[in-house]
């Protein structure tokens, strides 16, 4: 007689693709390429583990839990949260089709997908022992999970100062942090003393010839960005007086760095502030306006992306952009729109400022040449990717910088020329966000290459000086300030050094809507919305050198 065959048991934890599931998520925490929240994590293994006979109950528990993995693998990732994609939803829906393909492309990490097929394929050719693998990831959660538990007990007697040696010196949740209390005292001494900083600036003195000033803002690079293209030591660079190594811009979005830019005779802000009006005083063109300069704003796109062009005026920037009628236009923009040649712009500008009569005038210029999406319209050139054409883009706007200086002190009228980029583009991308995306403000994104040139002042000594204390924009109108003071453009040699020494320094903190990126005692933390703090991640293990994709962070988290 034939034996009947046994009935199928319920599932167990080890079976399956979630033995797979969560073996592939704790190797690529290893790796670094995703975070991981072990007691979720641990409370869907034991939803799977529960015993169900009934096939209907079972099936419904599957598709559930198979959605809530998805979910658990998102806030796990890197990624916005999803209440700031909504919020964003209508920027997103403006971004071309071929952009969209290109950045969803990015996320698809050959060394990742290799490694989560090697598992798989690994898994099959050890089925017999998937219960034994299966008890493994079972005590590898529940280890992690105690030990998140231990780290958040241990987050009051931090508060009241009574917790022991070890976990004063960082729970081993924490990654070995000062404190979420302390870095919380640290924002909010940053912030309160921010509040306090101001600049006035100061008229001329009476018979100092009249000078413009002028800002090239520029979205989209970063010393990391210049070190993709290898364009780091561009002619561009040697033109300037005043070179800021370590300037902080803050922001990894362009709104929000052009408040801060045109808010900058004042200190840094928090994020949340930048939607309020700005405290008397605290508006750069405002103040410029009450020197006796005449404001005037150019873009090189049409300004209604995120209601720039709004945000302009709302921060003391009056009056219609220059006019870029019957110019040419080489880029699309990521949403479709032209973006006009900057070179043109510029020359543009400078005719119409020889023309006028005005003594003085302060001028705003934004481009976006650079922002991640734009594409070149003509020919085959159109079916290449933003990422690809980056370096050609750069290099094309750095040369016409260069030579548009030159045509400005050939001309021989005194000008300020302030180049400051917004934000980086993260081109290169990063331990914790692919190539593009900017949401954590790391200082990948915000540690940008600011340059400041005296056209018709002559210095007495070697430029360009450097100044490699940290430093963001209070430092730039400090500067400003001391030019407007000295009287730099008369006929004697300026001492550029005196005016570069002791401006004023900014500690690092860049935020973002809900992410904070603080630096302290030598590395930087992070605190997503909702979270806790936490160290920049390191991994505990690295890739090949072979393998690595960028050059990421440093090993300790320091990125300089």
């Amino acid at each position: 007689m034939d034996t009947p065959p046994r009935a199928r048991g319920p599932r167990r934890p080890w079976s399956g693709v979630w033995n797979v599931y969560f073996t592939a998520k704790l190797v690529l925490h290893a790796f670094g390429a995703i975070g991981f929240h072990a007691l979720p994590n641990l409370a869907l293994l034991l939803f799977v583990a529960i015993p169900i006979r009934r096939c209907g109950l079972r099936r419904l528990r599957e598709a559930a839990a198979l959605l809530l993995a998805g979910v658990l693998l998102y806030h796990d990732a890197w990624l916005p949260p999803l209440r700031r994609l909504l919020e964003r939803a209508d920027h997103v829906e403006r971004f071309t089709p071929s952009f969209m393909l290109e950045f969803v492309a990015r996320f698809l990490d050959p060394r990742l997908l290799a490694l989560v097929v090697g598992l798989g394929l690994l898994y099959r050719l050890l089925s017999a022992h998937a219960r034994l693998a299966g008890h493994l990831v079972f005590a590898t959660l529940a280890a992690l999970a105690v030990q998140d538990v231990a780290g958040r007990l241990s987050e009051p007697l931090l508060r009241l100062g009574i917790a022991p040696t070890q976990a004063r010196e960082g729970a081993p949740r924490m990654h070995d942090l000062p404190g979420p209390r302390e870095l919380d005292q640290a924002l909010d001494a940053f912030h309160q003393r921010e509040q306090r900083r101001r600049i006035v600036l100061r008229p001329q003195p009476p018979g100092a010839p009249p000078f413009d000033i002028l800002f090239l803002h520029l979205c989209s690079l970063s010393w990391d960005d210049l070190r993709f293209a290898g364009l780091e030591n561009h002619p561009v660079w040697s033109d300037f007086d005043f070179l800021f190594r370590r300037f902080n811009s803050a922001a990894s979005y362009s709104t929000p760095a052009a408040v801060r830019l045109l808010r900058a005779t004042c200190g840094q802000g928090p994020h949340a502030g930048l939607e309020t009006p700005a405290e008397p005083g605290c508006l750069l063109f405002e103040q410029l306006r009450g020197l006796g300069f005449d404001t005037a704003v150019a873009l090189n796109h049409n300004g209604r992306f995120d209601h720039f062009l709004g945000h302009l005026r709302a921060n003391g920037l009056e009056g219609a952009p220059l006019s870029l009628t019957g110019l040419t236009h080489r880029l699309e923009a990521f949403d479709g729109s032209p973006v006009y040649d900057d070179g043109e712009v510029l020359r543009r500008w400078w005719t119409l400022r020889r023309q006028s009569t005005s003594p003085r005038t302060a001028t705003y210029y934004n481009t976006i040449t650079l922002h991640d999406g734009n594409r070149l319209v003509e020919g085959m050139e159109r079916l290449r990717t933003s990422r690809s054409t980056y370096r050609a883009r750069l290099r094309h706007l750095l040369d016409q910088i260069h030579a548009f200086l030159g045509e400005l002190r050939a001309a021989g009228r005194p000008m300020v020329v302030l180049v400051i980029p917004e934000h980086g583009a993260n081109m290169q991308g990063e331990r914790l966000q692919v190539a593009g995306l900017r949401e954590i403000p790391t200082p990948h994104v915000t540690r940008v290459p600011v340059g400041v040139a005296l056209i018709g002042a002559r210095s007495a000594t070697p430029t360009p000086v450097e100044i490699t204390s940290p430093t963001s924009y209070l430092a730039l109108t400090a500067l400003l300030e001391r030019i407007l003071a000295t009287d730099p453009f008369g006929r004697g040699r300026f001492d550029a050094r005196a005016l570069a020494s002791g401006l004023p320094a900014t500690p690092f903190v860049a935020e973002n809507a809900g992410t904070v990126v603080l630096r302290r005692a030598g590395r930087y933390y992070l605190r997503f919305p909702g979270e806790s703090w936490i160290a920049y991640p390191q991994p505990l293990i690295e890739w090949p050198r072979w393998a690595r994709a960028g050059r990421g962070a440093h090993p300790d988290g320091t990125f300089e």
